[in-house]
This record gives structure tokens, C-alpha cells and sequence, in this order.
């Protein structure tokens, strides 16, 4: 039997990093030898070139630059049309408005598949003209899939289409999994520490919550708090933290390397996760601090946040833009070392068991075949 033809098809891909970049590169890589699967994106600027990534091949479309998150790419239309024909399934994530249009203008007869990543959030005004173009994208699409159920019940836009959505949970990066078997592995008995440590990892941009981290870290004692990441924010929250008077606390590490973030993971005691809004909507970080056997501290975002790392089981929930919430959730885990402790032994209990990549490529792999049936 021929293998299916897979086209994935993305707003951008590797080297570019991003949750969802991440996932795309993962079905990719992992599905290579079970499909015949290419991969289409954008260039954030330049020509359009035809690369080879691991052994998938990978075609970047010419694009003027970006415009309100989104490549402004006419090849990328063009490509869509041409490489659809040889194709037996379309696999689009979104939100990528620019993948809905060339879906829609194809004319391909084929299967569509979307893997809902998030809502649009923050370009509201935007949405009235995109809106009617996504309706019509999704009523095209055969499967929906989504992360966790809170993908479908936070949405403004999926609970219609709820009957065509399916739940496959993402897999923790394999390496990183491998890494943190590792250190659970070799780990010797830790003495106890003086100060426990806080780590925020993530992009400093407006949904995240950092503001609010670092006012509700101020009262915080018995911790560090560990910064990894960069973006707009960067030096505003440097000088907030100066202001607050826990600059000598609070350690920005900027952008690191893998063997840095491993050490990070390694190296904390709770992973934060503050988002203030469901344009966070999972967290992929929030598995990888998990498989090191971390709890976490996440926010009830009406998104697959809280879905992830569970109130009272794998760490605590506490409200969105809440300083004084989060700072009593911090506390807590440096008071309560034992139940701290026992959090992260389960919440790697549970990456063992629903988010592991293999069963996630399975899963998208039999979705292939059962829209292809």
C-alpha cells in the first residue's frame, strides 16, 4: 500500500521556535517514515527556497515581511495550489489566516485536517474581516484537533464544531524527556535548601503575566526567582524588579541553549506559570518542568492551562492577574516542602501517561488513516 501524501502546513518552522513550530516539527520528523509528508510555510522575509530539515522536506514560501503576526507571502497561495493536487490530506495549524484563504482558494478535493492551536485574541478588529474566512475553513475541515478539552469550551469559535473535534494531547520533546529520565535517574538525595527556586520560562510579552510574577514575588520568602526568556518586556520588567527592590532575587538569564534549559529545569523547584490571557493556550513548558518531576503553579485560563498541570494534584491554580493569589501559591510551595515534593513526583507520573510524543503521533497518525477510510 502507497503511503499517504501529507502536506502540513504552517504559519512558519524550524529553526523558528514556538509551541507550535515545536509541534509541527515533531509530527513531522516522527511521521516521515509512516507518510509521504512535506511541509509548507513561510519565510518570514526573503525569497521562497526548497530546504531539507532531518529528513523532511521543507518548503519556505517568499514573503515582503510581516504584518500583524502574519507573512505577507502571494508565492505561498501560488505553492498551496500546486503541491494540494499531488495530496491526500492538507494538515493546517492555526490560528494562520493566511492558511485558511489558500485552503478555501485551492480548489483541493481532498481531506483537511486543522490542528486548533488557539484562538485569535488579541487582533480583535482584525477578526471581522477574518471571521467569515475561518467559518468557512472549518466547515471545510473533515477533523478538528485540539490539546485538551478546555480548547473546545474556551473557544468563542469551536463549540459548534464540537462534533468534528478530536482530543490528542501534546508529547514532551522526546529530548527532553530523555534528559529529564536522566536526571531523575542520577539525582543525588538533595539537601535542603535555604531558598527554594521560582522558574519563569517563556517569551516576556504582554499575555504572560510577568508584571504580575514580580509584584507577587515581592512578598515572597524563602525563594528565588529564575527569568529564562526574551522580548518586548525584557527591560521593563528589569527595571520593575529594581523599583520593587528584588533585583538581587530575581535572575534574568535571557536566551539560553538547551543545555542551559535543562539545567534550568534541573536546577528549580517549581516552574510559574502567570498567563493572564487564554492567548496561552497550553504551555507546552509546563510538561517539559514536569517530566523533571517539578510541580507548577499555572492560572485558570479559559484555555487547556489548567487542563495541563492539575489544582491540588500536580501543583496549584490560581486566578489570572491575581498578585496576591499568585504570592500565596508561592509561599505555599516553599512552606509545604514534603507536599511540594509529592506534586512533582506526580505531575511526572502524569507526563508518563498522557503526554508522551509517541502517543501523540499514533494518534494523529490513525486520524490520517480514518478521514483517508
Amino acid at each position: 500500500m502507497d503511503k499517504l501524501k501529507v502536506l502540513q502546513v504552517n504559519k512558519l518552522y524550524y529553526p523558528h521556535t514556538g509551541g507550535i513550530e515545536k509541534v509541527v516539527q515533531q509530527l513531522a520528523e516522527g511521521l516521515k517514515d509512516r507518510t509521504d509528508m512535506e511541509v509548507l510555510v513561510c519565510q518570514e522575509r526573503g525569497r521562497s527556497l526548497i530546504e531539507n530539515v532531518n529528513g523532511v522536506t521543507v518548503r519556505r514560501a517568499g514573503s515582503l515581511g510581516v504584518l500583524f503576526s502574519l507573512p505577507i507571502s502571494f508565492p505561498f497561495l501560488w505553492k498551496l495550489r500546486k503541491l494540494s493536487r499531488s495530496m491526500d490530506v492538507l494538515h493546517f495549524h492555526t490560528p494562520f489566516p493566511l492558511g485558511d484563504l489558500g485552503c478555501l482558494l485551492s480548489g483541493f478535493k481532498g481531506k483537511v485536517i486543522v490542528w486548533w492551536h488557539s484562538d485569535v485574541v488579541r487582533q480583535k478588529k482584525l477578526m471581522k474581516f477574518y471571521r467569515p474566512i475561518m467559518e468557512k475553513f472549518l466547515k471545510r475541515a473533515d477533523v478538528i484537533i485540539v490539546a485538551t478539552q478546555g480548547h473546545i469550551d474556551g473557544s468563542d469559535y469551536l463549540p459548534q464544531y464540537r462534533d468534528k473535534c478530536v482530543i490528542i494531547p501534546y508529547g514532551v520533546d522526546q529530548v527532553i524527556e530523555k534528559k529529564a529520565d536522566e536526571y531523575i535517574i542520577n539525582q543525588s538525595k538533595e539537601k535542603k535548601k535555604d531558598k527554594i527556586n521560582l522558574l519563569f520560562v517563556g517569551r516576556l510579552v504582554y499575555y504572560k503575566g510577568c508584571e504580575v510574577l514580580l509584584e507577587a514575588f515581592r512578598s515572597v520568602t524563602g525563594a528565588e526567582l529564575t527569568i529564562v526568556g526574551t522580548g518586548d518586556l525584557e527591560e521593563t520588567l528589569k527595571r520593575q524588579a529594581k523599583a520593587d527592590g528584588i533585583d538581587d532575587r530575581v535572575h534574568f538569564l535571557g536566551a539560553v541553549d538547551d543545555e542551559q534549559l535543562d539545567r534550568a529545569f534541573a536546577d528549580c523547584d517549581v516552574l510559574i506559570l502567570p498567563s493572564v490571557l487564554k492567548s496561552e493556550a497550553f504551555g507546552l513548558v509546563q510538561i517539559e518542568a514536569m517530566a523533571y518531576g517539578k510541580p507548577v503553579i499555572n492560572t485558570q485560563l479559559p484555555s487547556g492551562v489548567p487542563y495541563v498541570s492539575i489544582d491540588g494534584e500536580t501543583g496549584l491554580t490560581v486566578p489570572p492577574s491575581d498578585a496576591e493569589a499568585l504570592a500565596k501559591a508561592m509561599q505555599w510551595m516553599v512552606d509545604h516542602e514534603e507536599e511540594r515534593l509529592q506534586m512533582g513526583r506526580k505531575a511526572r507520573e502524569r507526563v508518563k501517561e498522557c503526554y508522551r510524543t509517541e502517543q501523540m503521533l499514533n494518534q494523529v497518525f490513525q486520524v490520517y488513516n480514518k478521514v483517508i477510510r
